[in-house]
This record gives C-alpha cells, structure tokens and sequence, in this order.
C-alpha cells in the first residue's frame, strides 16, 4: 500500500515523536516504522538481510543517504577537534532531517525491505536528535558517531555502489 507524501510526512513526525517518547535505541523500539503503511514495530522487526543478501535501493534512498553522508563527513574534521558551533550542529541536523525526510516521501521499495530501512531510520533520528542538542545528557558530537553508525547499517543492509560510511577515527 502506498501512502501520500503528506500522509508520509505526518508519519514520519510520529514516528519521531515515537523514537523520542521510548527513549531507547531504534532497533528495538517499538516505535520504529516497520513497512509502507507505518505501522508501530515489534521485536520480529529487526535488521536482516535479504535472504543473505543486501536489499536492493532505489534512486532517492542513494542520493538522499549519500547526502546525509557527505554533510557528516564534511564535518568530522571539526567535530573531532571539539570546534563545530552549536549554530554548524543544528545546521547538520537540520540537513539530516530534510534528507530523512526525502527519503520517507519518496519510498518506493519493496515492503520488506521499507521495514529495513525504517529501522534504520529511526535510530539515525534518534541520534540526530543529539546532533541538535534534543538529548538532555547527550554530547552533540557522540549523536554524530551514532548517525556514522546509522550510515553504516544502511551499508551492511542495502545495496549501493560505491558505498562508503565516513570514518569516525581522528
């Protein structure tokens, strides 16, 4: 079943507000989106392979984690020397969100593998919520590793040439 991008976008702030209220990691939150209609996750909703393989990625999935990507690794380099303002923080999370969002509204993948990816989403949404500063005991710099880590899962579970997580080591 498909949904409507305003009918995804609404989700999409559910599923944050969600992600937010559990407080807990997103691969085993029962807030984590599970297929196209969105429905709450149970445990059976982890991470696996397609049959021992990568899922397959449409266009915007690529390009909007490939954006997520370079804006991360773009600044690792300040991030690691404590010098990205509170300002550059909520820049990158504000980049984060948008792409996030993209991503949900241009979902066209198979439903087991939408289930996947939402996963993935909602965990690299809980870190981007450290990232702007949203996480009261949080360091703004560890919800970048954690969004690194996102990128990372998305790697192990999709397929896309080329893929490459930015490094987190100084």
């Amino acid at each position: 079943m498909r949904t409507d991008t305003k009918t995804k976008r609404t989700l999409l702030g559910l599923l944050v507000a969600g992600v937010l209220a559990a407080g807990t990691a997103a691969g085993t939150s029962a807030w984590a989106a599970s297929d196209h209609a969105h429905e709450p996750a149970t445990a059976a909703h982890a991470l696996k392979l397609n049959a021992g393989k990568k899922w397959a990625s449409d266009e915007p999935l690529r390009l909007g984690m490939a954006k997520i990507r370079d804006a991360v690794e773009a600044r690792l380099p300040a991030v690691h020397r404590g010098k990205l303002s509170r300002a550059q923080y909520d820049a990158l999370g504000g980049e984060i969100d948008a792409q996030i969002a993209s991503i949900v509204s241009n979902c066209k993948l198979d439903p087991d593998a939408d289930e996947v990816l939402h996963v993935i989403l909602a965990d690299m949404m809980q870190a981007n919520e450290a990232v702007q500063g949203k996480r009261a005991k949080a360091k703004r710099s560890t919800g970048v590793v954690e969004v690194v880590r996102s990128l990372e899962q998305y790697g192990r579970y999709f397929e896309h040439p080329g893929w490459k997580a930015p490094k987190t080591d100084h």
